[in-house]
């Protein structure tokens, strides 16, 4: 005598979750006992070093890569190896493996001398230098350049102040230029309540705590959110190992030097100078327009940290005629890593850089 369909169906489902509680006691303490899983490992050789700034050069790994190097460019608050997580999760090791010669900068962990760091330090000196370097290290003539969230800003400031340089394709990932669109950050950086001068000139660099708990603030209940997740997912090898691997890269913030974020504070965020191209970097105003070459600019539908009404104005502001907007679901880190970004931005960027490197 058979049990009937439902109950057969009703067994099979706590039996299920049985064996998924059980392998969550497992996995919970592995969770515990390991350490932090290895990242940045596509193979890379430092071509520049400059107090905590180098340059990688990453090994090709096809015998056919394009013309056009490209060079990628970071936050100032953000280790680089978001863009290269693991074998499988990495922008960096897809790019190479479809032929694409790249290179990245990685601005290091700012010292204390480094407060004094200013916007022209990163726009006319770091980056400038950086390109060179690149053709240098290539043999070629021109570059693409490709910038996420912050290092999008500091590219499009870098191909606004160098147009006849060797700048060939400017592509950003999630780039604010539009203060009045970050809603909440501009409420905490009121500067009836925020005193900006007197953080920097107490503590020169930003403590990477201050930034990471301001990312925390825009979405309170996400990290509760997040631990339930992860209980109800601990079973899954997949989902812990990708966990752990968002989780190492959030929580590994980086100071923020001292003057720029100054300058960044009342340029940007008080007096929304981006947007309206009265931005000045080292006495040269940053005018938007000036930039012609070929520009892509990838937006998160969902993304906390940038919001559309933030990045919308920046394909308006570009004076190219080559330019494009492509709005992808996602949020703000899976729009550039993790299961998602595999299959759609990485495949946008590889199409649209493949036609303008040649």
């Amino acid at each position: 005598m058979t049990a009937p369909a439902g109950d057969a169906s009703l067994e099979a489902r706590v039996r299920m979750e049985v064996e998924r509680a059980i392998q969550r006691s497992i996995k919970g303490l592995e969770y515990i006992s390991t350490g932090d899983p290895a990242v940045g490992l596509t193979p890379k050789d430092v071509i520049h070093g400059r107090g905590t700034l180098k340059l990688y050069h990453y090994r090709p790994q096809s015998d056919e890569v394009y013309r056009v190097p490209v060079m990628l460019v970071m936050s100032l608050v953000s280790k680089p190896y978001i863009l290269d997580l693991a074998p499988g999760q990495s922008l960096v090791e897809f790019l190479v493996k479809r032929g694409f010669d790249v290179y990245m900068i990685d601005w290091g962990v700012p010292r204390p001398e480094d407060a004094r760091l200013r916007l022209e330090d990163y726009v006319l000196d770091f980056i400038p230098d950086c390109v060179e370097r690149v053709l240098e290290d290539s043999g070629e003539r021109e570059i693409s350049l490709v910038g996420y969230c912050m290092g999008g800003q500091l590219s499009t400031m870098y191909a606004a102040l160098h147009t006849g340089g060797p700048l060939k394709n400017l592509a950003c990932f999630t780039t604010p230029v539009d203060s009045d669109g970050m809603v909440l950050f501009k409420r905490w950086l009121d500067p009836r309540y925020f005193d900006v001068d007197r953080v920097v000139d107490t503590l020169g660099n930003v403590p990477p705590e201050l930034i990471y708990a301001s990312f925390d603030m825009l979405k309170p209940a996400q990290r509760v959110a997040k631990n339930i997740q992860l209980w109800d997912n601990l079973w899954n090898d997949d989902f812990v190992r990708s966990y752990r691997l968002f989780e190492r890269w959030a929580a590994d913030q980086i100071p923020f030097p001292g003057e720029c974020f100054r300058q960044f504070t009342k340029q940007f965020m008080w007096e929304n100078r981006m947007v309206r191209n009265e931005l000045e970097v080292g006495g040269r105003r940053v005018d938007l327009g000036a930039i012609r070459v070929p520009f892509l600019h990838v937006v998160a539908e969902h993304d906390h940290i940038v919001p559309y009404d933030s990045a919308r104005p920046l394909v308006p502001l570009i004076g190219s005629e080559d330019k494009r907007e492509v709005m992808l679901k996602g949020g703000h880190v899976s729009l550039v890593a993790g299961g998602n970004a595999i299959y759609r931005l990485w495949p946008q960027l590889e199409s649209w850089l493949a036609e303008r490197s040649v």
